[in-house]
């Protein structure tokens, strides 16, 4: 699939749930589902700066593609990594970089938010493509 088809899809689960209630459980569970870090990637370097809760995100580029795994000590924050995990990663590092991230405005994931963990949502999409882009200047 691709990231835009991936965005589609959450855009098209979260249609289905009718209130901030059921959202937020469903943000919940992906967090759940999360593989989560050892330990020795819960650096600093990995560390996202700007959110509430502490938040890592790694990435390892393979066979072109860059795959993220991501962890955090909060329950709602572990559930947004869950969902950018889901949709970036085993993309091109071009394609992330052409990606957008209008799916989050469509979903109304920022209106529900905190102004802080808005912002830490928005640190973790940074991240992401600073990871593209500095993947993508190592090849």
């Amino acid at each position: 699939m691709t990231i835009k088809e991936n965005q589609q899809e959450i855009i098209d689960e979260f249609a289905f749930l009718e209130d901030w209630e059921q959202k937020y459980e469903y943000i919940i569970d992906l967090g759940k589902e999360l593989k989560g870090l050892p330990e020795d990637k819960k650096t600093e370097e990995n560390l996202i700066k700007g959110c509430q809760s502490k938040v890592w995100i790694d990435a390892e580029f393979k066979d072109g593609k860059l795959f993220f795994n991501a962890d955090s000590d909060g329950i709602l924050p572990k559930g947004i990594v869950s969902l950018l995990v889901s949709i970036y990663s085993g993309h091109s590092t071009q394609e992330i970089l052409d990606s957008d991230f209008e799916f989050i405005s469509e979903i109304g994931l920022q209106e529900f938010l905190s102004p802080s963990r808005a912002n830490g949502l928005m640190a973790m999409t940074k991240q992401i493509k600073f990871y593209a882009v500095a993947y993508q200047l190592k090849s």
